[in-house]
């Protein structure tokens, strides 16, 4: 028998506790190690994320920016062009690509990740088509453009992080396929009744009123919110406001008493024909309008013709006895251009009291406006004796005729300078006259495709504006006055009452695009009250006692901003005007975009058409 003593399980004692806490131990390395092993994995796998995600934001934000560069080159009234790279090897050896379409890269600024992109234009552009029904400006004409844009994410170790690819149409909208278009608040609010076939959009707060009855046949969308009533003050005339929805005419909160805000939920009946709060529309601003190398117009104009004045605002005649200079796009005399022009044979004079003097452009210095209390110096063209000038001449450039087509037609730059040009109120304007038909006074050999007219001093026209043989035209200028045929050659009645100006019926086919005053005085203030700017059925100034007589109209009314030339507000009545009847239409002509005046001004958009990841990284 063996008799177990006390040391001796006490030693087994020790032997079991030191066995369990080198077991313990070992199994807290172990877990220790496992923890550790688990925890370089999550880490890794976070790292991966961050870098796959850091990658993917690095590469979308390629795609954007290459989307943005194509949206902007059409702003800019140019088309993308050059050549992308072969797909195969993309960015890599010299195989880049270039111009607009070529491998450009792009680092973020955490300076680790960047993306390389490129573009790829896709075959058949440009598509014309007719915007779809549901869709924001349905029904309007665009020329659409479509494009893919692909884009590595690049890591710190130079290796790619993820492949990215957008398709997307870049869609150029005319501004004239609108019936109005107004960059700021507008305010519809006639007297007698008026009817608007076409789209209205503005940019700001739209607001609808009238004294008699107002219908709109098109979609209507505002930026901000829309009001049934007045701005200027708190009035809702219980009078109809009809919008199509679009089959049917639909009363738009009908009787109301007080300006009410027209909510989303008031609009559901009219089927998306009528929306409120959509994203504002990027436009280009009235800048485009000045004598600069930097405007459209001015660079791109057939010819530029200026009014040129000393400091002491009377006539410089150093190039020209009329004062009238033809100048290059960088502003130089065009000394053969002037000549030309100084024995152009017309009905102009420097009295133009005196139809005889014989010349198709001069200036004036007789007309006052009253809304702008002051005399007016004036550019005068005579349009149909200056074309019968230019039509077998080089006057236009080398190779250009009357016909010319580039462009859409003639595009004609009008401006006075001098000392006040840059000033409100200049005290500078432009007249056209005798231009009932957009062709030669004589021998009409051959027919002029379209013309736009652009001046940022005030036009005003005088007479039937492009009523015989209807011709694509538009006319931009910092304000649009309108004379009346009974208006003739004496200007020494517009110092006389209203009652010794009395208007005749006048019909004018033209776009617009002009500065309107805001109600208020402050644009994007939004606030209410203030002077009332006149609304869209006084866009158009008048020096007349129109009662009774009817001024027609076709074509599309555009603002930009408010005017920079002149700052008269709006008065109705005593030494300015009385109101026409308004027979005011769209020129639904313009929904062909082969019959949208020269350099028509658009809006681009573009729009989505698919997001791709590619986890093929080879």
């Amino acid at each position: 028998m063996i008799i177990e003593t006390h040391s001796d399980q006490f030693k087994n004692q020790n032997g079991l506790a030191l066995f369990s806490v080198i077991t313990a131990i070992a199994v807290i390395l172990v877990l220790i190690s496992t923890y550790h092993t688990i925890t370089r994995i999550e880490l890794s796998s976070n790292y991966a994320s961050i870098a796959s995600k850091l990658g993917f934001f690095s590469a979308e934000a390629g795609l954007n920016l290459r989307a943005s560069e194509i949206r902007e080159k059409f702003l800019g009234y140019n088309r993308p062009s050059g050549t992308s790279p072969d797909s195969t090897g993309a960015c890599k050896s010299g195989n880049n690509g270039s111009g607009d379409f070529s491998c450009k890269s792009f680092t973020l600024p955490d300076s680790k990740h960047s993306s390389i992109s490129y573009i790829e234009e896709e075959p058949g552009n440009p598509l014309m088509l007719s915007i779809p029904p549901g869709e924001l400006y349905q029904g309007l004409n665009a020329q659409e453009y479509r494009y893919s844009a692909i884009s590595q994410g690049i890591g710190p170790k130079n290796q790619v992080e993820a492949i990215l690819e957008l398709k997307f149409k870049s869609r150029l909208v005319p501004l004239f396929q609108f019936a109005a278009f107004y960059n700021k608040d507008l305010e519809i609010l006639p007297g007698p009744s008026m009817t608007l076939a076409g789209p209205v959009h503005t940019n700001g707060q739209l607001y609808l009123n009238s004294g008699n009855q107002l219908s709109i046949d098109g979609q209507v969308t505002a930026a901000k919110d829309i009001f049934r009533g007045r701005k200027n003050t708190s009035v809702c005339d219980s009078k109809n406001v009809r919008i199509k929805d679009p089959n049917n005419y639909k009363t738009l909160l009908n009787p109301c008493a007080t300006r009410t805000l027209v909510t989303e939920a008031m609009l559901a009946p009219w089927n998306g024909m009528i929306n409120s709060n959509v994203t504002p529309i990027e436009v280009p601003s009235a800048d485009i309008l000045l004598p600069s190398q930097n405007s459209i117009y001015w660079t791109k104009a057939d010819a530029r013709i200026i009014l040129s004045l000393k400091p002491d605002n009377t006539v410089e005649t150093t190039n020209s006895s009329l004062g009238v200079e033809v100048r290059n796009a960088d502003n130089t005399i065009n000394a053969p251009g002037t000549l030309f022009l100084e024995n152009c044979a017309g009905s102009i004079g420097e009295n133009p009291a005196n139809s005889n003097n014989g010349k198709s452009i001069g200036n004036t210095n007789a007309f006052r406006n009253n809304r702008e209390n002051r005399t007016i110096r004036m550019l005068e063209i005579d349009m149909g004796n200056f074309l019968s000038c230019a039509r077998d001449s080089s006057f236009f450039g080398a190779g250009k005729t009357l016909g010319d087509d580039t462009e859409g037609g003639l595009v004609i730059y009008l401006s006075v300078m001098g000392p006040n040009s840059n000033l409100a109120p200049s005290g500078y304007g432009v007249r056209i006259r005798n231009a009932a038909q957009i062709a030669p006074h004589s021998g009409f050999s051959e027919p002029v495709k379209g013309i736009t007219l652009v001046s940022d001093q005030a036009v005003y026209l005088m007479g039937h504006f492009n009523s015989v043989g209807k011709k694509p035209a538009a006319v931009l200028a910092d304000t649009i006055n309108i004379l009346s045929t009974a208006w003739g050659t004496n200007d020494a009645k517009s110092n006389q009452a209203l009652g010794n100006r009395i208007a005749n019926h006048t019909t004018i086919n033209s776009a617009f695009l002009a500065g309107t005053d805001t109600t208020g005085g402050v644009e994007g203030s939004g606030g209410q009250g203030g002077s009332y700017n006149g609304g869209l059925e006084n866009y158009p100034r008048l020096h007349e006692n129109w009662t009774g007589r009817t001024l027609t109209y076709y074509g599309s009314f555009v603002s930009l901003g408010t005017p920079s030339r002149s700052n008269g507000p709006w008065v109705y009545g005593g030494m300015q005007y009385e109101a026409p009847n308004r027979d005011w239409h769209y020129d639904t002509d313009f929904n062909d975009a082969a019959n949208l005046p020269p350099i028509t001004p658009r809006f681009v958009y573009l729009k989505q058409q698919l997001f791709h990841r590619n986890f093929d990284q080879q």
